[in-house]
């Protein structure tokens, strides 16, 4: 069962979805934890989560490791599934909390008040099918799985 977690397809494009998605939110996480680029930082951050959305100081905290933790795990290629599964859940949350009420389309010219969910719908499909194929050819997962499943 656990080891089922680091098999992989060996496919070099699985690795493209997998690093693209972990730099993605790799740097949004690093924007809320860390305050790089152009970020809020840690302490604003969650300010913002608990007084504008109304999240739970620890739920927001989680939110902030699964994007910046994930992202690095994504990148690397470490534990892939539970970073996508993680990164899913904040995308399904982020529409159900504040996006979905702005409509399909983000807002490029700025005529309306907010984004909308294309976005999130684009990380969903793209976590999605890394939680079913894995982490790809390039990845720490293989390695772990190719030493502890011989």
């Amino acid at each position: 069962m656990l080891l089922d977690l680091f098999s992989t397809n060996p496919d070099w494009l699985q690795t493209v979805i997998r690093i693209t998605l972990g730099i993605v939110f790799f740097a949004h996480g690093a924007q809320k934890l860390l305050g790089w680029f152009g970020g809020a930082g840690l302490k604003q951050t969650m300010r913002t989560m608990h007084d504008s959305l109304g999240l739970p100081t620890p739920l927001a905290l989680l939110a902030i490791a699964a994007e910046f933790f994930g992202g690095l795990g994504l990148i690397v290629g470490l534990m892939s599934r539970i970073a996508a599964v993680g990164i899913g859940v904040i995308m399904l949350v982020a529409i159900y909390m504040v996006h979905g009420r702005n409509g399909l389309f983000l807002n490029w010219l700025g005529e309306r008040k907010g984004d909308g969910y294309e976005y999130h719908l684009l990380a969903i499909a793209l976590a999605a099918e890394i939680v079913v194929r894995g982490s790809g050819a390039a990845s720490l997962d293989r390695l772990v799985y190719s030493v502890i499943g011989a």
